[in-house]
Protein backbone atom coordinates (compact mmCIF):
# COMPACT_ATOMS: atom_id res chain seq x y z
CA UNK A 1 0.00 0.00 0.00
CA UNK A 2 1.29 3.45 -0.95
CA UNK A 3 1.55 5.92 1.93
CA UNK A 4 0.97 9.60 1.24
CA UNK A 5 2.00 12.66 3.25
CA UNK A 6 1.20 16.36 2.99
CA UNK A 7 2.69 19.57 4.43
CA UNK A 8 0.20 21.60 6.45
CA UNK A 9 -0.02 25.39 6.75
CA UNK A 10 2.76 25.39 9.35
CA UNK A 11 5.07 23.41 7.07
CA UNK A 12 4.75 20.28 9.19
CA UNK A 13 4.45 16.86 7.62
CA UNK A 14 1.17 15.02 8.22
CA UNK A 15 0.63 11.34 7.52
CA UNK A 16 0.88 8.60 6.56
CA UNK A 17 -2.46 8.40 4.71
CA UNK A 18 -3.88 6.10 2.10
CA UNK A 19 -4.94 7.60 -1.22
CA UNK A 20 -8.55 7.38 -0.08
CA UNK A 21 -7.80 9.21 3.17
CA UNK A 22 -5.93 11.91 1.28
CA UNK A 23 -8.97 12.30 -0.95
CA UNK A 24 -11.09 12.75 2.15
CA UNK A 25 -8.89 15.67 3.24
CA UNK A 26 -9.37 17.25 -0.18
CA UNK A 27 -13.14 16.91 0.03
CA UNK A 28 -13.08 18.51 3.48
CA UNK A 29 -11.08 21.45 2.04
CA UNK A 30 -8.02 20.71 4.17
CA UNK A 31 -5.98 20.50 0.96
CA UNK A 32 -6.14 22.41 -2.29
CA UNK A 33 -4.41 22.24 -5.65
CA UNK A 34 -1.22 23.87 -4.36
CA UNK A 35 -0.90 21.79 -1.18
CA UNK A 36 2.40 19.94 -1.08
CA UNK A 37 2.24 16.14 -1.05
CA UNK A 38 4.79 13.34 -1.16
CA UNK A 39 4.97 9.56 -1.37
CA UNK A 40 7.82 7.10 -1.61
CA UNK A 41 9.32 7.25 -5.08
CA UNK A 42 9.01 11.02 -5.52
CA UNK A 43 12.24 12.98 -5.45
CA UNK A 44 10.65 15.96 -3.74
CA UNK A 45 7.38 17.45 -2.50
CA UNK A 46 4.92 18.15 -5.32
CA UNK A 47 1.78 20.32 -5.61
CA UNK A 48 -1.31 18.15 -5.32
CA UNK A 49 -2.51 19.33 -8.74
CA UNK A 50 0.39 17.51 -10.43
CA UNK A 51 -0.64 14.19 -8.88
CA UNK A 52 -4.42 14.55 -9.02
CA UNK A 53 -4.76 12.08 -11.87
CA UNK A 54 -2.74 9.44 -10.00
CA UNK A 55 -4.98 9.93 -6.97
CA UNK A 56 -8.13 10.10 -9.12
CA UNK A 57 -9.01 13.47 -7.60
CA UNK A 58 -10.66 16.63 -8.82
CA UNK A 59 -8.74 19.33 -6.98
CA UNK A 60 -10.51 22.68 -7.11
CA UNK A 61 -10.67 24.51 -10.40
CA UNK A 62 -6.98 25.31 -10.71
CA UNK A 63 -5.26 23.89 -13.78
CA UNK A 64 -2.06 21.93 -13.24
CA UNK A 65 1.21 23.71 -14.06
CA UNK A 66 2.19 23.93 -17.69
CA UNK A 67 4.60 21.27 -18.96
CA UNK A 68 8.20 22.18 -18.28
CA UNK A 69 7.34 24.77 -15.66
CA UNK A 70 8.82 24.55 -12.20
CA UNK A 71 5.66 23.58 -10.38
CA UNK A 72 7.06 24.19 -6.93
CA UNK A 73 9.07 27.33 -7.63
CA UNK A 74 6.76 29.68 -5.77
CA UNK A 75 5.65 27.24 -3.07
CA UNK A 76 7.00 27.09 0.50
CA UNK A 77 8.74 23.76 0.09
CA UNK A 78 10.19 22.24 3.27
CA UNK A 79 13.84 22.98 3.83
CA UNK A 80 16.27 20.37 2.59
CA UNK A 81 17.47 19.66 6.12
CA UNK A 82 13.99 19.53 7.65
CA UNK A 83 13.25 16.25 9.45
CA UNK A 84 10.33 15.56 7.13
CA UNK A 85 12.12 16.37 3.88
CA UNK A 86 11.95 13.42 1.45
CA UNK A 87 13.22 11.02 0.53
CA UNK A 88 15.62 9.74 3.19
CA UNK A 89 15.52 12.10 6.16
CA UNK A 90 14.23 11.11 9.57
CA UNK A 91 10.46 10.96 10.04
CA UNK A 92 9.17 13.74 12.27
CA UNK A 93 6.08 13.75 14.44
CA UNK A 94 2.92 14.26 12.45
CA UNK A 95 1.54 16.22 15.37
CA UNK A 96 3.34 19.53 15.60
CA UNK A 97 2.64 21.18 18.98
CA UNK A 98 0.07 23.97 19.04
CA UNK A 99 -0.66 25.35 22.49
CA UNK A 100 -4.21 26.62 22.03
CA UNK A 101 -7.39 25.05 20.69
CA UNK A 102 -9.93 22.57 21.95
CA UNK A 103 -8.57 19.56 23.84
CA UNK A 104 -10.38 16.23 24.09
CA UNK A 105 -9.25 14.36 27.20
CA UNK A 106 -8.95 10.58 26.97
CA UNK A 107 -11.68 9.02 29.08
CA UNK A 108 -11.46 5.97 31.30
CA UNK A 109 -12.63 3.44 28.69
CA UNK A 110 -10.18 4.51 25.98
CA UNK A 111 -7.39 4.34 28.54
CA UNK A 112 -8.55 0.92 29.72
CA UNK A 113 -8.54 -0.42 26.16
CA UNK A 114 -5.01 0.94 25.67
CA UNK A 115 -3.88 -0.63 28.96
CA UNK A 116 -5.23 -4.01 27.84
CA UNK A 117 -3.19 -3.91 24.63
CA UNK A 118 -0.07 -2.68 26.43
CA UNK A 119 -0.35 -5.38 29.10
CA UNK A 120 -0.56 -8.03 26.37
CA UNK A 121 2.49 -6.61 24.58
CA UNK A 122 4.64 -6.33 27.71
CA UNK A 123 3.51 -9.74 28.96
CA UNK A 124 4.32 -11.41 25.64
CA UNK A 125 7.77 -9.77 25.50
CA UNK A 126 8.44 -10.76 29.12
CA UNK A 127 7.61 -14.43 28.69
CA UNK A 128 9.43 -14.65 25.39
CA UNK A 129 12.67 -13.26 26.85
CA UNK A 130 12.20 -15.15 30.12
CA UNK A 131 11.81 -18.52 28.42
CA UNK A 132 14.97 -18.00 26.36
CA UNK A 133 16.99 -16.83 29.38
CA UNK A 134 15.71 -19.60 31.67
CA UNK A 135 16.56 -22.26 29.10
CA UNK A 136 20.06 -20.86 28.58
CA UNK A 137 20.82 -20.34 32.27
CA UNK A 138 19.09 -23.53 33.38
CA UNK A 139 20.89 -25.76 30.90
CA UNK A 140 24.17 -23.94 31.49
CA UNK A 141 23.84 -24.18 35.27
CA UNK A 142 22.99 -27.88 35.14
CA UNK A 143 25.98 -28.63 32.92
CA UNK A 144 28.29 -26.67 35.20
CA UNK A 145 27.06 -28.48 38.30
CA UNK A 146 27.41 -31.86 36.60
CA UNK A 147 30.93 -30.92 35.65
CA UNK A 148 31.81 -30.19 39.25
CA UNK A 149 31.62 -26.37 38.98
CA UNK A 150 29.10 -26.04 41.79
CA UNK A 151 29.83 -22.37 42.49
CA UNK A 152 29.33 -21.26 38.91
CA UNK A 153 26.34 -23.55 38.55
CA UNK A 154 24.66 -22.07 41.62
CA UNK A 155 25.42 -18.56 40.33
CA UNK A 156 23.62 -19.40 37.11
CA UNK A 157 20.64 -20.71 39.07
CA UNK A 158 20.48 -17.56 41.21
CA UNK A 159 20.74 -15.49 38.04
CA UNK A 160 17.75 -17.38 36.65
CA UNK A 161 15.74 -16.62 39.82
CA UNK A 162 16.70 -12.94 39.65
CA UNK A 163 15.47 -12.80 36.07
CA UNK A 164 12.02 -13.99 37.13
CA UNK A 165 11.64 -10.99 39.45
CA UNK A 166 13.60 -8.27 37.64
CA UNK A 167 12.96 -8.89 33.97
CA UNK A 168 9.33 -7.75 33.93
CA UNK A 169 9.92 -4.26 35.42
CA UNK A 170 12.90 -3.73 33.13
CA UNK A 171 10.89 -4.60 30.01
CA UNK A 172 7.87 -2.62 31.25
CA UNK A 173 9.97 0.48 31.96
CA UNK A 174 11.73 0.32 28.60
CA UNK A 175 8.39 -0.06 26.81
CA UNK A 176 6.39 2.67 28.53
CA UNK A 177 9.20 5.19 28.98
CA UNK A 178 10.56 4.71 25.48
CA UNK A 179 7.23 5.00 23.68
CA UNK A 180 5.68 7.77 25.79
CA UNK A 181 8.75 10.01 25.43
CA UNK A 182 9.00 9.31 21.69
CA UNK A 183 7.69 11.50 18.89
CA UNK A 184 4.45 9.50 18.93
CA UNK A 185 3.98 10.21 22.67
CA UNK A 186 2.10 6.93 22.96
CA UNK A 187 2.52 3.23 23.55
CA UNK A 188 1.21 0.75 21.00
CA UNK A 189 -2.04 0.45 22.92
CA UNK A 190 -2.53 4.21 23.02
CA UNK A 191 -1.76 4.47 19.32
CA UNK A 192 -4.41 1.81 18.63
CA UNK A 193 -7.15 3.87 20.31
CA UNK A 194 -5.84 7.27 19.17
CA UNK A 195 -4.58 8.84 22.40
CA UNK A 196 -1.24 10.14 23.67
CA UNK A 197 0.50 11.31 26.85
CA UNK A 198 1.56 14.93 27.40
CA UNK A 199 2.74 17.08 30.25
CA UNK A 200 0.26 19.42 31.93
CA UNK A 201 0.77 22.00 29.15
CA UNK A 202 0.26 19.50 26.33
CA UNK A 203 3.91 19.08 25.40
CA UNK A 204 5.87 15.91 24.75
CA UNK A 205 7.28 14.20 27.85
CA UNK A 206 10.99 14.22 28.50
CA UNK A 207 12.65 10.88 29.15
CA UNK A 208 12.90 11.75 32.85
CA UNK A 209 9.22 12.73 33.15
CA UNK A 210 8.18 9.53 31.35
CA UNK A 211 10.29 7.49 33.80
CA UNK A 212 8.70 9.26 36.78
CA UNK A 213 5.26 8.53 35.34
CA UNK A 214 6.10 4.85 35.04
CA UNK A 215 7.37 4.75 38.62
CA UNK A 216 4.24 6.58 39.85
CA UNK A 217 2.07 3.76 38.47
CA UNK A 218 3.07 1.89 41.63
CA UNK A 219 0.63 4.19 43.46
CA UNK A 220 -2.22 2.55 41.56
CA UNK A 221 -1.18 -0.89 42.77
CA UNK A 222 -0.76 0.31 46.36
CA UNK A 223 -4.33 1.65 46.26
CA UNK A 224 -5.67 -1.65 44.87
CA UNK A 225 -6.15 -0.15 41.38
CA UNK A 226 -8.27 2.72 42.69
CA UNK A 227 -5.60 5.04 41.28
CA UNK A 228 -6.55 3.87 37.79
CA UNK A 229 -10.27 4.06 38.49
CA UNK A 230 -10.27 7.71 39.57
CA UNK A 231 -9.44 8.70 35.99
CA UNK A 232 -13.16 8.22 35.33
CA UNK A 233 -14.06 10.91 37.88
CA UNK A 234 -11.33 13.57 37.99
CA UNK A 235 -11.86 16.82 36.12
CA UNK A 236 -8.98 16.31 33.70
CA UNK A 237 -9.38 12.51 33.47
CA UNK A 238 -6.13 11.98 35.37
CA UNK A 239 -5.20 8.80 37.18
CA UNK A 240 -3.33 8.97 40.47
CA UNK A 241 0.00 8.59 38.67
CA UNK A 242 -0.90 11.44 36.29
CA UNK A 243 -1.67 13.78 39.17
CA UNK A 244 1.54 12.80 40.95
CA UNK A 245 3.82 13.79 38.06
CA UNK A 246 1.68 16.32 36.18
CA UNK A 247 0.71 14.48 32.99
CA UNK A 248 -2.40 14.25 30.82
CA UNK A 249 -3.75 11.63 28.45
CA UNK A 250 -5.48 13.28 25.49
CA UNK A 251 -6.65 12.56 21.96
CA UNK A 252 -3.78 12.15 19.48
CA UNK A 253 -4.84 15.35 17.65
CA UNK A 254 -5.02 17.50 20.77
CA UNK A 255 -2.44 20.31 20.93
CA UNK A 256 -1.89 20.13 17.16
CA UNK A 257 -2.87 22.25 14.19
CA UNK A 258 -5.91 20.00 13.67
CA UNK A 259 -7.90 19.89 16.93
CA UNK A 260 -11.05 19.38 14.83
CA UNK A 261 -9.80 15.88 13.97
CA UNK A 262 -10.14 14.76 17.58
CA UNK A 263 -12.45 11.87 18.39
CA UNK A 264 -14.91 12.52 21.20
CA UNK A 265 -16.53 9.11 21.40
CA UNK A 266 -15.03 5.71 22.08
CA UNK A 267 -14.43 4.88 18.43
CA UNK A 268 -14.57 1.52 16.70
CA UNK A 269 -11.06 0.42 17.73
CA UNK A 270 -11.77 1.04 21.42
CA UNK A 271 -15.09 -0.82 21.28
CA UNK A 272 -13.52 -3.83 19.55
CA UNK A 273 -10.62 -3.98 22.02
CA UNK A 274 -12.94 -3.71 25.02
CA UNK A 275 -15.17 -6.45 23.60
CA UNK A 276 -12.18 -8.77 23.09
CA UNK A 277 -10.92 -8.00 26.60
CA UNK A 278 -14.38 -8.70 28.02
CA UNK A 279 -14.54 -12.08 26.30
CA UNK A 280 -11.02 -13.06 27.42
CA UNK A 281 -11.49 -12.07 31.04
CA UNK A 282 -14.99 -13.55 31.05
CA UNK A 283 -13.59 -16.90 29.96
CA UNK A 284 -10.84 -16.67 32.58
CA UNK A 285 -13.45 -15.98 35.28
CA UNK A 286 -15.59 -18.91 34.14
CA UNK A 287 -12.55 -21.21 34.13
CA UNK A 288 -11.59 -20.11 37.66
CA UNK A 289 -15.11 -20.63 38.97
CA UNK A 290 -15.26 -24.04 37.30
CA UNK A 291 -11.94 -25.00 38.88
CA UNK A 292 -13.38 -24.13 42.31
CA UNK A 293 -16.95 -25.42 41.98
CA UNK A 294 -16.43 -28.68 40.05
CA UNK A 295 -14.24 -30.30 42.77
CA UNK A 296 -16.73 -29.17 45.41
CA UNK A 297 -19.62 -30.66 43.44
CA UNK A 298 -17.87 -33.99 42.96
CA UNK A 299 -17.10 -34.28 46.68
CA UNK A 300 -20.74 -33.89 47.74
Amino acid sequence: MTHWYYADAQGQRQGPFTAGELGGHVRQARLDAQSLVWREGLEDWQPLSTLASELDLLVGTMDPPAPGADAAADLPLPAADAPYAPPAAQIASEQHYVGDGDVVLAGFWRRLAALFIDSMVVGFAYYLVLIVCVVVLGVGGSLLMRGGNNTEGMAAMFGMMALVYLLYPVISAAYYVGFESSAKQATLGKMAVGIKVTDIDGRRLTLGRALLRWLAVMLNYLTLYIGYLIAAFTERKQGLHDMAVGTLVVDRWAYTAHPDWQQRGLGTATKVILAIAGVIYGLIFIAMMAAILIPLATQS
